[in-house]
C-alpha cells in the first residue's frame, strides 16, 4: 500500500511542534548554516528536539541544507551534515550537487526544487545519483508530474501552497546581480514583488506602477487526489517564513482534506500516526497568501498573478453602501469584529486598510477614517477572534493504546500495546486487598489506568482480568501506569526506523553535456561531480562569475499573456518592441520565447 505525506514548514522548534501536533506526516526545517531561507536557521539542539517529539508519532524532520556553496565552506558543510545526521534526521534537503563529492554519513537525500526538476531526464538522473526523493519543479502540469511518475521510481515531492517564485526555482539571479544577495544562498531581495512601470522601445508607458512579476500563491488543495493518482508521495506547504499561527492553520486544512480522501480509498495510507481532533475549523483564506491560484497545473491560464499588490488581501467580506465622516456601512453575510484588519483597492489601485474600532451592526468604525467610497468591495486580512483561537488550544494528536490489567501470583501486571503493535508492561509487587464496593473497585482501575491527558496516548480499550474485585489506591494505579507508559515512550523511540541513503550509480549520465552558469556550479567538488557523470564543459554559477547580458530570470509567467496581448492568440501589437519593466532608476528588458511559452528578464544595457 503506498503511503502519502502532509509535509508542513518549520521556521523554528515552535513551528515545527505545532505542524505535528496538526497533523503534518513530516516537517522540513533549515539546518545552523547554508539553508535556502538565510533568516530561518536552527540550532542543533533544537532540531534534536524537534525530532524527538516528532518521531514519537512516526513523522519525519526534513533538514534543509539547500544553498550552493563556496569551496571554503564544504568543510565546515560536511561536519555539518554529520552532526545533522546524529540527531537522528531522516534526510538531507540538498541543492549544490558537490555535496554528493564530500565524505559523508549514509543520510537520505532529496534534491531541492531548487536543482530545477522539471524533465524525466533530470529527475532520474538524480534518482541515480543516489536521492531518494526530488521536489519537482512548480510549474509542471498534471500531465508533466504523471510522465515523470511513470518513467522513475524516485518519490516525488509537489508544493501545493505557499508562495511561487515567477521563476524557475535556482534559475533566478536578479537579486545577486542587483544587490549581490543571492537566491541560491538564501538571501534573495525579492525584486519579484516590486512595482514597475512597463514601456516600449519607444518609451511609450504601457503600465504604470504595477507588481508585474508579483504571482499569486499556489493553493492545489481541490487537487489532492488527482495528483496521489499522478504518483506524488509527498504534499509540501511553503512558508518557513511564516509564523506558528500560519503553520496550524494551512497544516490543519490540508490535514482535513487528504483525511477525507484516505477515508474512502484502500490504496494508500497516511506515513504518520495518530489521531488528530481539532478544536477550530481552518481556513486558509484567513491566513497570509496572495489570493490563490491552481498556477499551471491544468495549462495556462490568465489570472496567476496579482499585479495590484504584493500583500496579503485576504477574504472577500462585502461592498461599502455610505461612508461618513466617523464610519463606513458595508453590506455583508460575515461578522465583524473589533480589532480585525480590513483593505480594499482605491479606485487607483493601491491597497489601503484600516483596523476596527468599533463595531454596531452593519456600520464600522474605523480606529482611523479611509479615504474611500461606496461600491468599494472590502477584504479582511486579519481576523481578531480567529488569531485569538489560534493563540489558544487548537489540536490534540493522539496515539491509540490498548491497556490490560491482570492478576500476577504476588500482585498486578499492566501490558500496553499502541497502534503499531509495540508493547510493554511492567508487573508490581502488591498486597490483594479484597474491596467493599466490586463496582466502584473496577471503575478505579479503568478510570485511573485511562487517565493519559498529559500523555501522547488515548485508550482504546481496556481489558480488566483480576480473581476477585482487589481494592487499589489510586496514587498506585496511577504510578504503575506513568512506569508502564514511559516504557512504552523508550521502546516507540527505539523502534523507529531512520532509511539511509540510497546507493548512487557512478555511471549515471548526466542528461546534458554543456552546463553554464544555470548550472550553479559554485565550488570545484560540484565542478567534478558532474566532469564524472559525463559533462563535457562546466562554466562557473553566476555568484562566482557574474556574467554580463544574460537572462536573469526565466518565467513561465508571461507579462504579455496577463495583459491579453499574446501573439499566439492573435493579438497585434500597437507597441514596438522590446519591452522593459522599471522600478526606480534600475531597467530591465523582457523577452520572450513565444516556442517555449516562457519569458527572460535582462539588466537594460547602459
Amino acid at each position: 500500500m503506498r503511503t502519502i505525506e502532509l509535509l508542513s514548514p518549520a521556521k523554528n522548534l515552535e513551528c515545527g511542534l505545532a505542524a505535528v501536533n496538526h497533523g503534518a506526516d513530516a516537517v522540513y526545517i533549515g539546518a545552523p548554516m547554508f539553508s535556502a531561507r538565510a533568516a530561518a536557521g536552527n540550532s542543533l539542539a533544537d532540531i534534536e528536539q524537534l525530532i524527538s517529539y516528532a518521531h514519537r508519532y512516526r513523522s519525519k524532520v526534513l533538514v534543509a541544507l539547500n544553498t550552493v556553496l563556496t569551496d571554503s565552506q564544504l568543510t565546515e558543510a560536511q561536519k555539518l551534515i554529520t552532526q545533522i545526521y546524529e540527531t537522528g534526521a531522516d534526510a538531507l534537503i540538498v541543492q549544490d550537487l558537490g555535496i554528493l563529492q564530500l565524505d559523508l554519513p549514509p543520510i537520505e537525500l532529496h534534491a531541492s526544487t531548487q536543482t530545477d526538476n522539471r524533465t524525466v531526464e533530470k529527475v532520474k538522473f538524480l534518482q541515480d545519483a543516489g536521492f531518494s526523493r526530488v521536489v519537482l519543479a512548480r510549474e509542471l502540469t498534471l500531465n508533466q508530474i504523471r510522465q515523470i511518475s511513470s518513467q522513475t521510481d524516485v518519490e516525488l515531492e509537489c508544493f501545493v501552497h505557499g508562495a511561487l517564485c515567477v521563476s524557475y526555482s535556482g534559475q533566478c539571479y536578479i537579486s545577486q546581480a542587483m544587490t549581490g544577495r543571492s537566491a541560491n544562498r538564501g538571501e534573495c531581495a525579492q525584486y519579484c514583488r516590486l512595482p514597475y512601470q512597463l514601456t516600449d522601445s519607444n518609451g511609450q508607458v504601457l503600465v504604470k506602477n504595477k507588481h508585474l512579476l508579483s504571482l499569486k500563491d499556489l493553493d492545489l488543495s481541490d487537487h489532492l487526489e488527482e495528483l496521489t493518482d499522478a504518483g506524488v508521495t509527498s504534499f509540501k506547504i511553503e512558508g518557513r517564513l511564516k509564523d506558528a499561527d500560519y503553520v496550524k492553520n494551512i497544516t490543519a486544512y490540508y490535514r482535513k482534506k487528504l483525511d477525507a480522501i484516505l477515508e474512502k480509498r484502500s490504496d494508500i495510507k497516511k506515513s504518520s500516526q495518530g489521531t488528530i481532533t481539532f478544536f477550530f475549523e481552518p481556513n486558509p483564506d484567513k491566513s497570509f497568501r496572495r489570493s490563490a491560484t491552481d498556477y499551471f497545473l491544468n495549462g495556462r491560464h490568465r489570472d496567476i498573478s496579482q499585479p495590484e499588490t504584493p500583500k496579503s488581501v485576504g477574504e472577500e467580506i462585502g461592498i461599502i453602501t455610505y461612508v461618513s465622516a466617523q464610519y463606513i456601512e458595508i453590506k455583508t453575510e460575515k461578522d465583524i469584529h473589533n480589532g480585525d484588519g480590513l483593505c480594499f483597492f482605491a479606485k487607483d489601485g493601491t491597497l489601503s486598510g484600516f483596523r476596527v474600532n468599533r463595531v454596531e451592526g452593519k456600520r464600522i468604525f474605523p480606529a482611523e477614517m479611509p479615504v474611500t467610497e461606496r461600491n468599494i468591495l472590502l477584504y479582511r486580512n486579519q481576523d481578531h477572534e480567529f488569531d485569538k483561537i489560534l493563540a489558544g488550544k487548537t489540536s490534540e494528536r493522539k496515539i491509540g493504546v490498548d491497556i490490560r490489567f491482570s492478576e500476577t501470583s504476588d500482585g498486578f501486571s499492566i501490558q500496553i500495546t499502541d497502534e503499531e503493535g509495540i508493547s510493554d508492561g511492567c508487573e508490581f509487587v502488591s498486597e490483594k486487598q479484597p474491596a467493599n464496593n466490586a463496582e466502584r473497585a473496577l471503575q478505579t482501575i479503568e478510570s485511573q489506568l485511562t487517565k493519559l491527558g498529559n500523555t501522547i496516548y488515548t485508550a482504546r480499550n481496556v481489558d480488566i482480568s483480576v480473581s476477585a474485585p482487589w481494592f487499589l489506591p489510586a496514587s498506585a494505579l496511577n504510578e504503575w501506569r506513568r512506569q508502564t507508559i514511559e516504557l512504552l515512550d523508550e521502546k516507540r523511540l527505539k523502534a523507529y526506523i531512520t532509511r539511509k541513503r540510497k546507493p548512487a550509480n557512478t555511471e549515471a549520465v548526466f542528461p546534458e553535456k554543456k552546463l553554464t552558469y544555470l548550472g550553479n556550479v559554485t565550488n570545484e567538488r560540484a565542478r567534478e561531480f558532474y566532469l564524472k557523470h559525463g559533462v563535457e564543459e562546466v562554466m562557473p554559477g553566476f555568484e562566482v562569475i557574474a556574467e554580463p547580458d544574460v537572462p536573469l530570470m526565466f518565467c513561465k509567467h508571461c507579462i504579455k499573456y496577463s495583459l491579453g496581448w499574446c501573439p499566439k492568440e492573435g493579438y497585434r501589437a500597437t507597441f514596438r518592441e522590446p519591452l522593459y519593466i522599471t522600478y526606480k532608476n534600475q531597467q530591465f528588458q523582457l523577452e520572450f520565447d513565444c516556442r517555449k511559452c516562457e519569458m527572460m528578464v535582462k539588466k537594460r544595457k547602459d
